[in-house]
C-alpha cells in the first residue's frame, strides 16, 4: 500500500484549502507545505512514483495542474465506493464518550479526551493512547477548518474503532487551523491497527457530515450528552 494511505487520510484531503503559488512548478517543500506533511513524506511518494513528478538534474519538480489532479483523484474514492457512505453511529459513539469541556489548549482537550477514550472496553493500553494521540497532533495538526479537529490513530492495543467527541465551551486556539477558525468540535477516533479501511471511512463520514453549519450550531447548543447522541444519529 502506497504511503498515501498512512500519511494522508481522506480528511487531511478534505481540508486542504492552501492556495499554491501562482508558478506552474512545484518544489518539494512548496507541495509538502500544500499537503501539510513532511517534505520526507513527499520526497518518498516522488521515490516511490506515488505522486506525479519529475527530476531537473538531482532536483524533484512538481507540475501545479498535476497534483491538483492527483488530489482531486483520492477525493472521489469516496464517492465511488459506496461502502464508504455511512458508518453505524451506534457502533462508534455512546453518551459516556461525549464530553463537555472548557480548556483553552488543545494538549489539554487531547488528553482529556484519550482519558475518556480510554474507558472504553475496546482500548486496552491508556498511555500508549494519550502518547500516540499527542505524537500524531505534533506531526500534523488535525484540524479540518470550520471549528472542528478530529484527531485520530491507530493501535495494535485497540480491539475496535471506537470515538470519544469533545464540545468545548471555549475557543481551542492552538489548533494551527487552516482558516484560522477557533476549533470548538473535537471528534477523537481510534481504531485496531488492522482497520485501516473503516478507519479513513469513519474519518471520511464525520467530515461529511460537519460540513453542515446547522449541525455544527446544533452540537454547540446542546444542553447534553444524550441530546449530541441523538442529533448525530439522525
Amino acid at each position: 500500500m502506497c504511503g498515501l494511505c498512512y500519511s494522508l487520510t481522506y480528511a487531511n484531503i478534505q481540508c486542504i484549502i492552501i492556495q499554491m503559488i501562482d508558478d506552474d512548478i512545484l518544489t518539494i517543500e512548496e507541495v509538502a507545505k500544500y499537503l501539510r506533511v513532511s517534505e520526507r513524506t513527499v520526497y518518498d511518494w516522488a521515490q516511490k512514483g506515488d505522486i506525479p513528478s519529475g527530476k531537473i538534474g538531482t532536483v524533484w519538480r512538481f507540475k501545479k495542474s498535476e497534483i491538483e489532479k492527483w488530489v482531486n483523484d483520492r477525493l472521489t474514492i469516496n464517492r465511488l465506493n459506496p461502502q464508504l457512505s455511512t458508518v453505524q453511529i451506534d457502533r462508534v459513539i455512546s453518551a459516556d464518550r461525549i464530553l463537555f469541556l472548557n480548556y483553552s489548549t488543545k494538549r489539554d482537550v487531547l488528553l482529556a479526551l484519550a482519558e475518556n477514550l480510554a474507558g472504553a472496553p475496546q482500548v486496552k493500553n491508556r498511555q500508549e493512547l494519550a502518547n500516540e494521540i499527542l505524537k500524531r497532533e505534533e506531526l500534523m495538526s488535525t484540524a479540518i477548518g470550520r471549528g472542528i479537529a478530529i484527531p485520530h490513530v491507530r493501535l495494535s492495543s485497540v480491539t475496535d474503532l471506537v470515538v470519544s467527541i469533545g464540545l468545548s465551551q471555549t475557543d481551542i486556539t492552538d489548533f494551527q487551523t487552516l482558516d484560522d477558525e477557533p476549533v470548538r468540535l473535537v471528534f477523537m477516533i481510534a481504531a485496531a491497527y488492522n482497520q485501516h479501511a473503516y478507519y479513513l471511512q469513519t474519518l471520511s463520514f464525520f467530515s461529511a457530515r460537519l460540513k453542515s453549519r446547522e449541525l455544527r450550531s446544533s452540537l454547540l447548543e446542546a444542553k447534553s450528552p444524550d441530546e449530541v447522541y441523538k442529533l448525530l444519529s439522525n
